[in-house]
């Protein structure tokens, strides 16, 4: 986890939940978002001309690229808690680069390939908010590309029953923690750890899952806009 996930709000939706300001005006919802596509993330930055923080929803590409990395083979989506604070790769942007990625949940996948169930996670409400981390690099055309990771942690659950991973989802109340845009320290990348320990597991338990049509495997073949999904499969 999380291999593939679901943003079903439009940007008004998540504008008005996060108290935020639109930089992403082309966001549409996606019923199926995979490593590599541009997503919708929160964060706070700095205005250029006043220095004042502001909350805005903008495009990342979900596939983690600090400017000092080379090209990579293989997306890098996922980030695990363990490791958030100490490894190179993300303790920088974890540090001070903290970001929220909306989702209305995400896919897992069970049996042997070739005859693998979905399933489709959520919680009870429309709205998750996984805790994320994000940077940005100067591309060849002299342009600023964003991109983003998911934190994830241990199981809990349904959840657990499907995939020994998960999100780290923060309650909708809690967020403003871990937004807040100040740079941390290894002793406060330590405790905000520590923090995010103990606000997910007040989300992890509600958790649940059902499965979906198995069609949803192929993400070359489906389109990402239908909504049916995640319309629970018929028995």
């Amino acid at each position: 986890m999380c291999g593939r996930f679901v943003v079903s709000q439009k940007v008004t939706d998540l504008t008005e939940v996060f108290d935020a300001e639109d930089d992403f005006p082309d966001w549409e919802p996606r019923f199926s978002l995979a490593p590599t596509d541009t997503v919708p993330i929160v964060r706070e930055r700095a205005k250029s001309d006043t220095g004042e923080f502001v909350r805005r929803l903008e495009p990342a590409v979900w596939n983690f690229h600090p400017s000092f990395m080379r090209e990579s083979k293989r997306p890098q989506f996922n980030t695990r808690i363990e490791t958030v604070a100490t490894n190179g790769l993300w303790k920088g942007a974890f540090a001070s680069g903290r970001c929220i990625v909306p989702m209305r949940g995400y896919y897992e996948w069970t049996g042997e390939p070739g005859s693998k169930r979905a399933h489709f996670l959520h919680g009870p409400d429309e709205l998750l908010a996984a805790a994320g981390i994000a940077t940005a690099r100067k591309l060849d055309d002299g342009s600023w590309q964003v991109s983003t990771s998911i934190i994830t942690r241990e199981a809990r659950d349904a959840s657990g029953e499907i995939h020994d991973r998960m999100p780290v989802y923060l309650p909708l109340d809690e967020i403003d923690h871990y937004l807040d845009p100040t740079k941390l320290d290894a002793g406060g990348m330590a405790a905000m750890v520590e923090f995010l320990h103990e606000a997910s597991d007040r989300v992890a338990p509600t958790i649940s899952e059902y499965e979906v049509d198995p069609r949803v495997n192929n993400q070359r073949r489906i389109d990402p806009q239908d909504p049916t999904l995640i319309e629970p499969l018929e028995s």
